[in-house]
């Protein structure tokens, strides 16, 4: 145990009343299995269990659902700026319901799972004779020794391991954050035991192997520390047993045959319900995983973002309500856009506005950015009709010929937070939910309202942009996170042709520029209504049509997920080696730029010109594939393969300078 024996003990322990401990990887040593073989082998039992209760679901469906369901609750935990804890048995609880499990039996299930939890964690642990030694020589002196534990157990089930290992009589008393609902890392855990044992941070030693939950927070708080961390070459070799678990399952997950023709499909509808739908459906889970989580603590709202939002909550009622997903979060939609969350950041003089309008509005004059935030057309000085320069801007603003300009943006954002506040309840956690994918809602909005905390769940999460990432920890992708497409991840496929995804979820609806009062009062847009409901986001949309018929047709989780294993290799094909049939299915036509602009960009036409102007012109395509599939018909394929080749070298590049 490194640091261990202390060179000091007797100054160590000097006036010490109160030694609180960490169990894992500390009073209790973990053995080289890592904590992805632990749960593949407790789902492999479990599934023993299910048979014996008459519920037939396949091992890997367990395993998938249970990775899923830890993963965003951590991430939805780590979000929330108050204290808390994730707990096993909520993960349980998720992962059994979204593959189907009947209610009633949920809660007897999730004790089963428990059971099988501790029996494996008994197999995987060691004692630390070392520090029991000191501990128990602690304990006849008269000092108390209590364990302080950052884990999503319950402290019964912790009990049962600490006397498992070490024998009874240890300890004098677990605290466990699953069940306090309070953290180490956080501080809050150790406040609570020190005033449970009314007891000064001066007079209590802590021990344990995590850097900040177990030395930087206590440390902070007066405890005096002892940080033993677990050796280097353990945790290298945990992490290598952990990879050859993970490439083991996915070695033998089952490919039982499944939805997918083995053809091309070419109409929208039919593409939008074999490939985009189980990808569509599988999107919406992890939404009500992340929300679920978030709606422990209370105070928080999911809002649903105009336009892509629109179609994603559709999607995502749709799914909730098939597969019977409870969900007690308050969720509306949201009136909101770039334009207007912009709003939001100059009145703060954010730089985070400067960003977004200096990209937006390259090339374009001082004039045309007053007009797009302001909403109408000034009569200006000529000084407004120079180019854009973002430094500038606010000092423009501040000067006699932008006082209209600021009012008419400052009256725009004031009803815009009416309309926040409105639809928000009066919560200060605002979850966003978007297509994606750089966050340039959630950057503007948490730079514009500070009083509130914002956090974006999107379809991914991409810096295309080349800005600050500095809001990047509160936006989550949930199907993919990289800043670029490579071969070797699929999901990352969508950021070869991003615009399938935001046109799939668009409803035909002008974005969100400007708010007026109707005459009742009421904040409304120029989008119009855009309540749940009142939009049907699948009209003249056969590829979201296509996917909320396969979400009406899908019968559990289990089988979401292993379609859309199916679906994504699918989509990678069809995407990057598109055929004639891909093309008819993808072209998505012609979208609106935007941020309180007119005109539009278009795809799916073909290139006109010679060999070298259609190749110049393939840069500036919406779906580059495409573009070469339908300029190039006869040698599209070493072209497309070309174009592969580099992208995988690249990303191959940049593994290595990491």
């Amino acid at each position: 145990m490194p640091g261990w024996p202390h060179p000091d003990e007797a100054a160590l322990l000097d006036g010490v009343e109160l030694i609180s401990t960490d169990l894992f990887d500390t009073l209790l040593l973990r053995t080289l299995r890592s904590e992805r073989a632990r749960i593949i082998a407790g789902e492999r039992r479990f599934a023993r269990k299910l048979v014996e209760q008459g519920l037939r679901v396949a091992e890997s469906s367990l395993v998938e659902a249970r990775l899923a369901a830890q993963r965003l609750a951590y991430r939805a935990l780590d979000m929330a700026d108050q204290d808390g804890e994730v707990v096993l048995r909520d993960i349980i609880r998720r992962q059994l319901l979204m593959l189907g499990v009947p209610k009633a039996g949920v809660e007897e299930l999730c004790e089963i799972r428990l059971a099988i939890e501790l029996a494996i964690e008994k197999d995987s642990l060691r004692p630390n004779r070392e520090l029991v030694a000191l501990l128990r020589r602690c304990r006849g002196e008269g000092r108390r020794v209590v364990a302080i534990s950052d884990i999503a157990l319950p402290t019964a089930t912790l009990e049962a391991l600490v006397a498992h290992v070490h024998g009874p009589d240890l300890l004098d008393r677990i605290y466990s954050s699953a069940d306090l609902g309070l953290t180490k890392r956080r501080g809050d855990l150790f406040h609570a035991v020190l005033a449970t044992e009314r007891i000064d941070a001066r007079r209590t030693l802590h021990v344990g192997d995590d850097r900040l939950a177990d030395h930087v927070v206590p440390s902070a708080l007066g405890l005096r520390t002892l940080h033993l961390p677990r050796p280097r070459l353990r945790r290298r070799l945990s992490r290598l047993h952990g990879a050859a678990s993970e490439l083991g399952r996915v070695l033998r997950r089952p490919t039982a045959p499944g939805r997918m023709p083995a053809g091309h499909v070419s109409d929208p509808h039919s593409f939008g319900r074999e490939v985009l739908g189980p990808i569509v459906a599988e999107f919406c889970l992890a939404i009500w995983l992340y929300a679920d989580e978030a709606g422990k603590r209370g105070d928080a709202a999911l809002l649903f973002c105009a336009r892509g939002g629109l179609g994603i909550r559709a999607a995502f009622e749709r799914l909730a309500e098939r597969l019977s997903l409870p969900l007690a979060l308050p969720r509306e939609n949201l009136m909101i856009s770039r334009l207007v969350a912009a709003r939001a950041a100059i009145m703060a003089r954010s730089g985070a506005a400067l960003d977004e309008l200096g990209r937006e509005f390259s090339g374009a004059s001082f004039a045309d950015v007053a007009a797009a935030l302001g909403g109408k057309r000034y009569e200006l000085l000529q000084s407004w009709d120079e180019p854009f320069v973002p430094e500038r801007f606010f000092a423009m603003l501040e000067r006699p010929a932008g006082e209209d300009i600021l009012a008419d943006i400052d009256r725009q954002n004031a009803l815009f937070r009416r309309h926040l506040a409105s639809v928000s309840t009066g919560a200060k956690r605002i979850i966003l939910c978007d297509t994606g994918l750089y966050g340039s809602t959630q950057r503007l909005l948490a730079a514009g309202l500070p009083d509130l905390s914002f956090e974006t769940i999107q379809f991914a999460r991409c810096n295309y942009k080349g800005l600050s990432e500095d809001h990047f920890p509160r936006v989550v992708g949930l199907a993919v996170e990289r800043n670029r497409y490579s071969p070797f991840a699929v999901r990352s496929t969508v950021l070869r042709y991003w615009q399938l995804i935001e046109s799939l979820f668009e409803p035909a609806i002008p974005s969100v520029r400007s708010f007026t009062e109707d005459e009742n009062g009421e904040v409304v847009c120029n989008a119009g209504d855009i309540a749940f409901g009142a939009v049907d986001p699948s009209i003249g949309n056969p590829l979201l049509a296509g996917a909320f018929a396969y979400i009406d047709g899908v019968g559990s989780g289990a089988a979401v997920m292993a379609d859309a294993a199916r679906a994504w290799p699918w989509l990678r094909r069809a995407v990057t080696r598109p055929v004639e049939a891909d093309l008819a299915a993808l072209a998505i036509g012609e979208r609106s730029v935007d941020f309180g602009r007119a005109g539009v960009v278009g795809d799916g036409e073909a290139l006109s010109g010679g060999m070298l102007s259609r190749i110049a012109s393939i840069r500036s395509q919406l779906w580059r594939e495409g573009a070469i599939a339908r300029a190039f018909p006869r040698t599209r394929l070493p072209l497309l393969t070309a174009l592969e080749a580099f992208h995988a070298l690249r990303g191959l590049s940049a593994g290595f300078h990491r």
